[in-house]
């Protein structure tokens, strides 16, 4: 499931990497959800499944990426109007 919404989301900032002053909501949203998704995973990875296994691998795979992700959208996404 995560894929397919994670896949559509892609699909749309694809979109929106054109024209990225008409899309800064979107590109705010997956910043910051990005940030939180990342946040809960690290938190839950401390836990153990209701199978019995760690989950201490996300530490080191998705995560990071998540954050990865979010910073890199942040510090590319324009941030005014450039005048001339």
């Amino acid at each position: 499931m995560i894929v397919g919404i994670y896949a559509t989301l892609g699909v749309f900032l694809l979109t929106a990497s054109r024209e990225p002053m008409k899309h800064l909501s979107l590109i705010g949203f997956t910043v910051w959800s990005s940030v939180v998704h990342g946040a809960i995973m690290a938190v839950q990875s401390f836990g153990v499944g209701m199978d019995g296994a760690s989950h201490y691998g996300h530490l080191l795979g998705d995560v990071p990426a998540l954050f990865i992700v979010a910073a890199a959208l942040a510090f590319f996404t324009p941030r005014g109007v450039k005048t001339h």
